[in-house]
C-alpha cells in the first residue's frame, strides 16, 4: 500500500510540476557580409522592413528599454520589449510582452556570424505553450521564424 501511494503522489508532482520550456531554433545562409546583413535587421523596429506579416512598427521607451510595438497585416497586435543589443556581436535578445501568439515566457534572440563567403542568421527561442499543445506553439513560432529569415535573406542581397 506504502507503494502504491508514494507511486501516485511522485505522479501526481510530476503531472502538476512546472512546464519545461520549449525551444525553437531556424537558420538561413545569406550571401551577403555579416555587416550588410546587420543592416539589413537595423535597430529593434527593423522587423517592419523584412518581416513580411508586419505591417507597422511604433517605437517607444519604458523604464530605459525599447518596445515595439508590431501591427500585423490582417489584424492583431505585438508588444515587444528588446532585453539586450550587442551590436559588435550581431545580436539582439527580445521578450513577448503581450500579443496573439500561443505561447507564455517567450525570450527570443536574432544573431549574425560569419558563414564561408556570407552570413548566417540564426533566430532562437524558448517559451512555454499557451492555450494550444506544445507542437502547435512550436509550428507557430517556427512559422514566424521561416517567414523572417526569408525576409531578411530576400533583402539582404
Amino acid at each position: 500500500m506504502k507503494c502504491v501511494l508514494l507511486a501516485a503522489a511522485a505522479f501526481s508532482v510530476a503531472v502538476a510540476g512546472p512546464a519545461f520550456a520549449l525551444e525553437v531554433t531556424k537558420s538561413v545562409d545569406v550571401a551577403a557580409s555579416p555587416d550588410a546583413v546587420w543592416k539589413t535587421i537595423g535597430g529593434f523596429c527593423g522587423i517592419g522592413d523584412w518581416h513580411p506579416v508586419i505591417e507597422k512598427c511604433a517605437l517607444s521607451k519604458k523604464g530605459g528599454k525599447e518596445i515595439r510595438t508590431l501591427s500585423l497585416k490582417g489584424g492583431g497586435t505585438i508588444v515587444e520589449e528588446e532585453e539586450s543589443r550587442d551590436d559588435k556581436k550581431m545580436d539582439y535578445t527580445y521578450t513577448i510582452l503581450e500579443g496573439p501568439l500561443p505561447v507564455t515566457d517567450y525570450h527570443s534572440t536574432i544573431m549574425v556570424a560569419k558563414a564561408g563567403s556570407g552570413s548566417k542568421v540564426t533566430w532562437k527561442g524558448t517559451f512555454k505553450a499557451k492555450g494550444a499543445p506544445d507542437a502547435k506553439a512550436q509550428e507557430a513560432i517556427a512559422g514566424v521564424y521561416d517567414a523572417g529569415l526569408k525576409g531578411i535573406a530576400d533583402k539582404a542581397k
